[in-house]
């Protein structure tokens, strides 16, 4: 009996080959749109999970009095909490960004790279997190001096040779330091902590290899830099530790600035448990949510055409069906029948999702910027829930279709009463209408995601990010010459003609900050105030010119106050949004002002005009500028022509003045516009998610164009003989199906704008939703429509109506 269905079902799909292909591609095209998200999906969802003791594992985070989290703690509490709480079993600490400098493995003609996915990490690094070491032992990182790489950077070092006890030098700002190689590590894709080499944090404990930073001390609890995980004991209310941990630190800490310790899962670390979740994570659930549901409406719209054209086509198999029920076939067996051709349809379109999938991999994972396969669906449960969505999906949209098709009433199908009727078609108009409404409101959010994109990348930010170069400041080589060096290398870059103006800071606009600190109070300030957190910039009297940022009030810092040592110095600038912050009713009433940071009296000697030091998803922050002459980045304002020979000049001027040091360089729009590279990935998703649904949306529509031909063919032929036109009989076919797009526009409007409107919510600067811009949606939406609907109209507008009618 299976045979039979098999070979019937594969009969009637050659038989009508235009119905069977939009099927099959339609479903095809939508699984492969489901397919792709979900392994996105997956690959985000499964961040972290490799670690065996994940459950036990907490992230200690700041939460200030606003509510705002940041994972960077004193390193001092680690040893403080251990002590005092039984709970903690063990903790492990590392840093992200404090360890950045220029590497070289020991040994004749070695090149010095600038490392950046470098970092200190706890001896028990490799034991406390499951990372797979290929080589050498876990403990062996309890030591000072010495570092851990993975394979790649193995390969780029020493290339075939056994790095194990090869010695490699660091140069950062804790000086230089050689240290010994005992291990090699791979760490998953997905997983939020990366390092390309692994430092012994040990070798911090002693004051003599931190260079004069004490700040970075491991039992200092004043400066905010380390990352702390903490393994509880199982069963432990984490909660309830929180508090204990908030109450060390009110014991502890001398300045009330009004911070909690909070505990953060580290199941939790990439994505929230829920939207409502206001810890700092590396991922974007929102996003996650959106993708899945995109996912989900795509399938829907393939489900739709199926749904569509089967029930369409279904009155041509009506004599069929009353013949198969005259000599005795019962409704459940002809159900199997249908149900059968449906799962082979499904069957087929699933197969060539596969081959789409395997095909259209490589451009999806450069948009997404992920390595992931199909087998990135088995990571987690996900593809148990996605592979029964596909089952239930096809079974019921089967059983729809064979359900509709059985119950027809022999009787009238051999009369041919059937055709007569409108049976089905207030459902073919509604799925027609669902599926153009998800088709609008995914155009309508591409278009608005783009103009988002666009206002970020071109909105006046207060400073001229072009044509600057921006040069990062050696590593190798910081001994009692460095300043005389450093002098003379920007009194070179000042005498070139090309060099249009120049500063050394420690920070740039498209960076972040120095650091954030709170603190800052001045005589009129009211309680609490001392809590505020400000961002603090180290400059030097050329920034602002370099930049072109503008003064509001006061002036700009000289070059002798720049060369006093940090803790000499008396003078800062405020931004305008401090200035309001610290309760200074103008930017004119604080310049000359007194305010105190902590314990020291500082002089407001200027006021900068607000502009956009970070990107423009965030407001612009309350910024301390302090001078310094810091030379961690310089930059320099080019001419626009002869680029590369100006450039090539730099290198040489740097390298004569920093040798050993590698010259690199990025400029700073390019720099400063990759803070977009989110919106930008989405971007591109969701104009491939909006096209996609809106071709699987033609298909349908071609296709059931198609059946209203067929169905129309004797009523068409007597028009024309009546005198009706091409055009006629264009508009009369079109017609119908262009109400229902008119119907899903008005239907997408209103649901694309309250969820475009949720998603700029999260832009401190965005654009103004236009009426214009549904406008131009609903109108591509009913062109792409008519097109689709006028292929088959004008074709049959154009036929010989006598030979209709003699067909007829």
């Amino acid at each position: 009996m299976f045979r039979l269905y098999t070979k019937i079902a594969w009969r009637n799909l050659v038989r009508n080959k235009i119905y069977s292909v939009i099927n099959v591609a339609g479903l095809a095209l939508g699984i492969t749109a489901f397919l792709l998200i979900l392994e996105y999906v997956s690959f985000e969802k499964s961040y972290n999970n490799f670690h065996k003791n994940l459950r036990n594992i907490y992230r200690l985070i700041n939460e200030d009095v606003k509510g705002v989290t940041w994972p960077q703690v004193e390193p001092g509490w680690a040893m403080k909490a251990k002590e005092s709480l039984p709970e903690i079993t063990s903790y492990c600490r590392f840093e992200e960004g404090t360890a950045k400098g220029i590497v070289r493995a020991d040994g004749e003609n070695t090149e010095p790279f600038r490392e950046s996915d470098i970092g200190y990490a706890e001896g028990n690094f490799f034991e406390f997190f499951d990372f797979n070491l290929l080589k050498g032992q876990a403990a062996a990182l309890k030591a000072p001096n010495t570092v851990f790489i993975s394979q790649k950077t193995a390969t780029k070092y020493f290339g075939n040779t056994d790095p194990i006890d090869k010695v490699m030098t660091l140069s950062n700002q804790f000086g230089e330091a050689k240290y010994s190689v005992k291990g090699i590590f791979n760490i998953p894709e997905n997983s939020d902590i990366r390092y390309e080499m692994v430092f012994s944090l040990e070798t911090l404990k002693n004051p003599a290899n931190l260079n004069g930073n004490n700040w970075a001390a491991l039992d200092n609890l004043g400066s905010q830099y380390i990352n702390t995980y903490f393994q509880l004991s199982p069963n432990t209310d984490y909660k309830i530790l929180e508090k204990k941990l908030t109450n060390l630190r009110n014991q502890l800490k001398q300045d009330k600035d009004g911070v909690v310790f909070r505990l953060q899962p580290f199941a939790n670390v990439h994505l929230p448990a829920s939207l409502s979740d206001t810890y700092q994570t590396t991922g974007n659930l929102k996003y996650v949510y959106i993708l899945t549901t995109i996912a989900f409406l795509i399938l829907l719209i393939a489900w739709f055409n199926y749904i569509n054209l089967s029930t369409a086509n279904s009155l041509k198999r009506a004599n069929e069906v009353g013949v198969r029920k005259i000599v005795g076939a019962t409704q459940g067996s002809l159900v199997m029948q249908f149900l059968g051709e449906s799962i082979l349809v499904n069957i087929l379109g699933f197969s060539l999702a596969l081959v789409l999938v395997t095909l259209i991999q490589p451009v999806f994972n450069q948009v997404m910027k992920k390595e992931i396969t199909l087998a990135t669906l088995t990571r987690t449960s996900d593809w148990i829930r996605g592979f029964a969505l596909l089952v239930v999906g096809s079974l019921l949209s089967g059983i729809y279709t064979a359900y509709t098709l059985s119950n027809f009433n022999p009787v009238e199908t051999l009369k041919n009463k059937l055709t007569k009727t409108t049976k089905g078609g207030y459902l073919r108009k509604t799925l027609v209408v669902s599926q153009f409404a998800i088709s609008i409101a995914l155009v309508l959010a591409t278009i608005l995601i783009y103009q988002q994109l666009q206002y970020m990348q071109n909105k006046n930010l207060g400073m001229n990010a072009n044509q600057m170069l921006v040069i990062r400041g050696p590593e190798i080589g910081r001994d009692s010459t460095y300043k005389q060096r450093k002098s003379s290398f920007l009194n070179q870059v000042q005498s070139e003609s090309f060099v249009q103006d120049f500063t050394a800071s420690g920070t740039y606009p498209g960076g972040w900050y120095n650091f954030n600190t709170s603190g800052f109070t001045q005589p009129g300030s009211k309680s609490g105030d001392e809590l505020k957190s400000y961002a603090f910039a180290i400059i030097d009297n050329r920034y602002l010119d370099a930049y072109q940022i503008k003064l509001k009030a006061g002036r700009n810092f000289t070059e002798a106050e720049c060369a006093v040592e940090w803790n000499d110095n008396s003078k800062v600038m405020l931004n305008e949004r401090a200035a309001a912050e610290l309760g200074f009713m103008s930017a004119e009433e604080a310049v000359n002002k007194k305010i105190k940071w902590d314990e020291r009296a500082l002089e407001v000697v200027g006021v900068v005009k607000d502009y956009h030091h970070t990107s423009l998803q965030r407001a612009i922050d309350p910024m301390i500028f302090y001078p310094q002459n810091n030379s961690t980045y310089m930059a320099v304002r080019l001419g626009t022509q002869h680029m590369k020979q100006d450039i090539d000049r730099l290198e040489t001027l740097y390298k004569l003045s920093f040798s050993g040091n590698p010259f690199e360089y990025f400029f700073m729009d390019e720099n400063f516009n990759k803070q977009y590279a989110t919106e930008q990935q989405y971007g591109q998703l969701f104009t491939a998610a909006a096209v996609w649904a809106i071709f699987i949306a033609c298909l349908g529509l071609f296709g059931l164009t198609t059946f209203s031909v067929e169905s129309r063919t004797k009523e068409i032929g007597i028009r024309k003989v009546l005198g009706a036109s091409i055009t006629d009989i264009t508009r009369l076919l079109s017609g119908d199906f262009l109400k229902l797009v008119i119907i899903a526009a008005v239907i997408a409007f209103p649901l694309a704008w309250f969820g475009i409107q949720s998603w700029l919510q999260d832009f401190a600067y965005r654009v103004s939703i236009e009426w214009w811009v549904f406008i131009i949606a609903g109108a591509a939406a009913m062109l792409i429509a008519f097109a689709t609907i006028s292929i088959q109209a004008i074709k049959a507008a154009m036929s010989n109506p006598v030979k209709n009618l003699r067909t007829e």
